[in-house]
């Protein structure tokens, strides 16, 4: 019996090691060939790929089109699973790798028609782009040509790789607009729903401004002095008809995570604030951290009307050019600008609409984007209806039909202007490109190596008379026909020598009924870097460096003031919690408790006062937390002026509502990260916002799916401060050059450069983005190089 099991044990060991000995050997046999010599007919001369010790691609070709084919094909080698997944969330076709979980992904997608404004847009392309997106598809699918064996995320999800298409890497430019602008594309919708619930004076009321504020021309907008306003009526007569559990859960139950004040940083000074003279640029774009990362490594080495150009920085695979950098003479940085590109139009009951029925693929169904050629053998998947309108898609939001006009929609939208940043020498002429840039806009800041720095906003803006906040009717839209903007405003070597952008209102009060507010950041973390830009008069990347990583908890001030006197009332009580308070070290950081219990209490205290409100507009179809990144001022009002209305049925006083929103804040911490002993040094911030860069197939994997991920790393920063970070988001890239003195630019990336796990560039770098160090900009000396022969025709 003993030998029996002892046999049968060492079976199963067997057969784990002859499984994992397999898994090993497929996956080694799709590593990529990264060295030798290549023949093909899309090079017009010897194209050369090469990687350093971080796996920076570095290519050198006679023109630019001979470039885009290399960084196709290193992109396709490193990370065409992130391409890939990038072109399925802008066509709608996720659903047919993950099955029906991707189902309201997909269809919130395929309400844009992205895959069909994809052709509209490239055909609308100059010949030269074109051209650059034809040769980028050439090298991606001879990449994919080599694979002997499927990359493992495919064998993973069962599906074949399709070849990459020149309009796949418009969906990929499409894919950014809706993680960058989706946004306002909810936040019209739910402003739309918060009027017509609720009325003009509460609409007024939630959407006032702050004083928040750091607009490059230090123009502010007024603040409300209007009363605060009475608890919404047919939210309390509906209340004296049900009880008070009831009402209060209503107000508590609300789940609205308040989006973080996300978005970007990017600061600059003149040469005159620098010991070059040259201009100083920082740049952190902040967005969704996930293995792998979404920026690529590489430097462009090219000739162009007889001029040899060098440009390093990151690109976005899926794309050809560089997104952010330098090319020694200017180097360039993006923070989403925020600027108002949507409308609502309330349509007419009388008004015409058409439908529109297409299928979504599931596993095992034909994908009809994949392969004209298959057609024969499609199966169903699921149906998908939308209504169309002749200005746009079509909701129904309480019986009423609304239609979207937003500037993606439109074949003005989307270029490849920005790989012309690469020949240009000076701001003036940067700025001259920033016009022709179509990408989703972002403030631009750009500096030279003579000493000047400019903003603007650089990408497809809607040219209107009067931005719209709220619906507005057939008749406002039929005399707004949609084109892009001319005439966008543009600061240029201000006077303080200083330049900052952090997505909250960079333009001037008097540009903001024009441009508009598409959902501006508070503001406060704006302050927080001009502050800091003011506090010395000389600058390094090192200095800039620090301000990326500056956690001062400056925001949450007032609220961990408010939350000691009032648990000072009761001491007894919170005796402890008074110890953890007392030493929160006004910093997002790893050891502090109290920056914990302070941010969390915010949280419950704006749940409680506006969750019913919320939840009401949930209920209707659209996303009310939209809202909550300008909650702030009218959430203190309510706590100054103490209005009896607004509190919940059965609570005496604001005071008893402020000290049951802590404790309610506090039980939820301990019953997520203590649940048995309620230990409070649990609640550490570094513990609590641990960044967990993972892969998203990493939790399907057993045993061997957190080989994926990235290492944890402890908390440091938070919302509403330069260092920005939760657990899967943060700076996306470090960023700092002064142009002509690249020898001392900084690039460190959270991740490595492959997506593939045995690639020794799968880690390579996040290390330096762990410990906060300083990652060379400029590529090392190369290990692997691979060269592109013309392939002669037959």
């Amino acid at each position: 019996m003993i030998n029996w099991i002892k046999w049968l044990v060492v079976g199963a060991i067997a057969l784990l090691a002859v499984v994992a000995a397999v898994a090993y050997t497929t996956l080694y046999l799709s590593l990529p060939r990264l060295e030798g010599n290549s023949s093909t007919y899309h090079v017009a001369q010897p194209t050369q790929l090469s990687r350093d010790s971080l796996g920076h691609a570095v290519i050198n070709a006679e023109g630019i089109l001979d470039a885009a084919y290399a960084l196709g094909f290193a992109h396709a080698q490193d990370r065409f699973f992130q391409m890939d997944l990038q072109r399925r969330a802008a066509s709608g076709n996720l659903s047919d790798w993950v099955g029906k979980a991707a189902l309201e992904i997909d269809k919130n997608a395929r309400f844009h028609q992205f895959e069909q404004r994809a052709q509209a847009v490239f055909d609308n392309l100059p010949s030269k782009q074109q051209e650059l997106l034809i040769r980028y598809s050439h090298g991606v699918n001879e990449a994919l040509n080599e694979f002997t064996t499927l990359p493992f995320e495919y064998i993973a999800a069962g599906v074949e790789i399709t070849q990459w298409r020149p309009t796949d890497s418009i969906l990929v430019i499409y894919s950014m607009y809706l993680d960058l602008q989706g946004g306002q594309v909810n936040l019209d919708l739910a402003r739309t729903a918060l009027k017509d619930t609720f009325g003009e004076e509460i609409y007024r009321f939630i959407t006032q401004p702050s004083h928040y504020q750091a607009a490059l021309d230090g123009s502010e907008l007024p603040l409300s002095d209007a009363p605060v306003p009475e608890y919404p009526n047919i939210l309390s007569q509906a209340n004296d008809t049900v009880s008070v559990t009831h009402i209060n859960q209503n107000r508590y139950s609300y789940d609205g995570t308040e989006l973080p004040d996300i978005g970007s940083n990017n600061y600059a000074v003149s040469g005159e604030l620098t010991a070059t003279g040259a201009g100083l640029l920082a740049n952190d774009m902040h967005l969704s951290l996930r293995v792998p990362i979404i920026w690529y490594r590489a430097q462009l080495n090219y000739s162009e009307a007889g001029e040899n150009i060098s440009v390093t920085g990151v690109s976005l695979p899926g794309l050809p050019g560089i997104v952010v950098g330098t090319n020694g003479h200017i180097a360039w940085g993006f923070t989403n600008a925020n600027l108002d590109n949507v409308d609502w139009v309330a349509l007419n009951s009388d008004t015409p609409t058409t439908t529109v029925t297409q299928t979504i693929p599931l596993p095992g169904t034909y994908n009809e984007s994949a392969d004209s050629e298959s057609a024969d053998h499609a199966s169903a998947g699921h149906e998908f209806t939308m209504e169309m309108s002749e200005f746009g898609p079509v909701k129904t939001i309480n019986g009423k039909r609304y239609a979207l006009n937003w500037v993606a929609h439109h074949d003005f939208a989307a270029n490849l202007a920005i790989v012309d940043f690469g020949r240009v020498k000076t701001v003036d002429d940067a700025l001259l490109i920033a016009r022709k840039i179509a990408i989703p806009t972002q403030n631009l800041v750009v500096v030279d190596s003579k000493g000047s720095g400019a903003w603007t906003p650089g990408g497809a803006v809607l040219n209107r008379e009067k931005a719209s906040y709220t619906a507005i009717s057939e008749e406002q839209m039929r005399n707004n026909t949609p084109q892009p903007a001319v005439s966008l405003p543009v600061v240029k070597n201000p006077s303080s020598k200083r330049i900052w952008t952090a997505n909250a209102r960079v333009i001037s009060a008097e540009d903001l009924p024009r441009l508009g507010d598409g959902g501006y950041a508070l503001g406060a973390r704006g302050q927080q870097i001009r502050e800091r830009l003011f506090e010395k008069d000389r600058f390094t990347e090192t200095d800039f460096y620090a301000i990326q990583l500056d956690n001062h908890a400056q925001f949450l001030i007032p609220w961990h003031n408010l939350l000691s006197g009032l648990l000072t009332m009761h001491n007894v009580e919170f005796k402890p919690d008074l110890s953890y308070l007392n030493t929160w070290g006004a910093c997002a950081c790893e050891d502090s408790v109290g920056y914990t219990l302070v941010k969390h209490f915010r949280r419950e205290v704006v749940q409680m006062l506006f969750g019913e409100i919320l939840s009401t507009l949930d209920k209707q179809g659209v996303q009310s937390r939209s809202l909550l990144r300008g909650i702030e001022p009218a959430t203190w009002q309510l706590i100054h002026n103490q209005p009896n209305s607004w509190l919940p049925h059965g609570t005496g006083t604001f005071d008893e509502l402020l000290v049951d929103a802590y404790r309610r804040a506090k039980n939820k911490l301990l019953d997520k990260y203590s649940p048995l002993e309620a230990n409070m040094d649990t609640l550490r911030w570094g513990s609590v916002n641990k960044l967990k860069v993972k892969h998203p197939f990493s939790a399907q994997i057993p045993f061997f799916g957190d080989m994926l991920n990235m290492d944890e790393v402890e908390g440091f920063g938070d919302t509403y401060m330069p260092a920005v970070q939760s657990t899967g988001f943060g700076a996306s890239q470090r960023f700092f050059a002064s142009p002509g003195h690249l020898e001392k630019a900084i690039l460190t990336l959270p991740g490595g450069q492959s997506g593939h796990p045995l690639s020794e560039f799968f880690t390579a770098g996040f290390n330096d983005y762990a410990t906060q160090a300083a990652t060379p900009l400029l590529p090392g000396e190369p290990i692997y190089s691979r060269t592109f022969y013309k392939k002669e025709e037959e």
